[in-house]
């Protein structure tokens, strides 16, 4: 459709999706007439507009107003007039220090850029922590309290994981000790996933040289491992964001249906998997994927990986359909890079 627009078409359309972006509000022909770099009447914006509206790419909200860009014309305006703007060096700076992993967890740092990228772009920030089990470099447990215990488990890329487990009370500290000395012979070398079946069948068939209060404690750190967040988690920060162009009880409740599957994460973790076939950003406006048939919004998305173009997960931005995608889609390209230097 872009070579059947002539110039005078395309400049109109980009000036009415510039002011969508800016303002959220329809434009009209006069408005647009003081805003064009060549010179024309409202009669004639007018008609090129009812040209543009008969192609799809533009509709009238209300009798008499302005227009505004349909999802099809966002789309047609991303794919061929969208001038992609790039990151200044405070911007980089900023989204290199977030995603620093010394000293801290994979889960805050993927926690950290979500929220960064929430931050920077007013909208709310996603990431999909990744998919495929690191391998393992050293597991322990450190007594806690009566009944909890620290799990640490420190991957082969230098990450480090905690959490809490449940453990039997009055246990004696040698049983945390030798759990910790028999689950580190078992993972060294290998994925979670790998090692767990290896454990499981030792101590299903009682080949495992563990009393009952060591095994329990085995068992209790497969169980934290194995559930919790997990190896496919969805951390998502500054859905507040989202409210801020709510104008109407439609929009808020098109907000909520969006609430809702963010919480389902079901839907999401579908969505941002198709990112796994992509090289650099994938954008989704509104009804392009269900998730957001409802809700109006638009997701940029990216995938990271560990090198040797393995990817992982995802990272990108949930916002309106309005999205400032000049400004993101560097925003997002450039925060799953950092991520995957990381990983890798």
């Amino acid at each position: 459709m872009l070579h059947e627009l002539n110039e005078r078409s395309r400049e109109i359309f980009r000036r009415i999706v510039e002011a969508y972006v800016e303002t959220g509000e329809p434009i009209g022909s006069h408005t647009l007439a003081k805003r064009l770099n060549i010179r024309l009447s409202p009669a004639s914006i007018r008609n090129v507009m009812a040209e543009l509206e008969g192609a799809g790419l533009l509709f009238a909200p209300h009798t008499s107003a302005g227009r505004l860009p349909t999802e099809a014309g966002m789309r047609f305006f991303v794919d061929g007039l969208l001038e992609v703007g790039s990151l200044n060096g405070d911007e980089r700076a900023a989204i290199e220090a977030r995603c620093n992993a010394d000293g801290r967890s994979l889960g805050d740092v993927l926690s950290a850029a979500s929220e960064m990228l929430s931050g920077l772009s007013r909208c709310a920030g996603v990431v999909v922590a990744p998919k495929k089990d690191a391998r393992i470099k050293h597991i322990e447990f450190v007594a806690l309290s009566p009944g909890r215990a620290l799990v640490v488990l420190v991957t082969e890329t230098g990450l480090v994981e905690n959490r809490i487990a449940e453990v039997p009370r009055g246990m004696p500290p040698s049983s945390l000790i030798e759990a910790s000395n028999y689950l580190d012979s078992r993972l060294a070398g290998r994925t979670f996933g790998e090692a767990r079946e290896v454990i499981r069948k030792e101590i299903g068939e009682r080949r495992a040289e563990l009393d009952d209060a060591t095994t329990r404690v085995v068992e209790a750190g497969l169980a934290t491992w194995a559930g919790g967040t997990g190896p496919r988690a969805l951390i998502v920060r500054g859905q507040a964001h989202l409210l801020d162009d709510v104008t109407a009880i439609a929009d808020l409740e098109r907000i909520r249906r969006l609430f809702d599957a963010l919480e389902s994460q079901e839907d999401v973790l579908r969505l941002l998997d198709l990112a796994d076939g992509a090289e650099g950003v994938r954008i989704y406006i509104g009804a392009e994927n269900k998730l957001f048939d409802l809700a109006g919004c638009s997701l940029v998305v990216a995938p990271y990986g560990e090198g040797n173009d393995s990817v992982v997960g995802a990272i990108g931005v949930i916002g309106p359909a309005r999205l400032n995608y000049a400004r993101i889609i560097p925003m997002v390209d450039y925060t799953a890079k950092m991520v995957g230097r990381l990983i890798g």
